[in-house]
């Protein structure tokens, strides 16, 4: 679970003005930061198939959002895909 302060980092990264908490690029990214610690949390705790299934849940859902952005935007899906290091 990302705590308040480390998401507020993340959206003032990735909104597009000053008051964008909810566009497709900052979900994404939002959701990136997430699984990523959640893959972490399951580095250590194999056997806990709960988290795991949330995890494939939000991967699932980073992957529709950016399916949606790819058709919506080309230019800004490539930049958001290379700011977060994903493909």
């Amino acid at each position: 679970m990302l705590k308040t302060k480390k998401k507020a980092v993340v959206v003032k990264k990735h909104q597009k003005h000053a008051t964008d908490t909810g566009s497709t690029h900052v979900q994404v990214a939002i959701l990136s930061t997430r699984i990523d610690e959640l893959a972490k949390h399951l580095k250590t705790h194999k056997k806990d198939n709960h988290s795991r299934r949330g995890l494939l849940k939000m991967v699932a859902d980073r992957r529709t959002h950016l399916k949606y952005l790819e058709r919506k935007d080309k230019v800004g899906h490539a930049d958001l895909l290379k700011k977060l290091d994903l493909k």
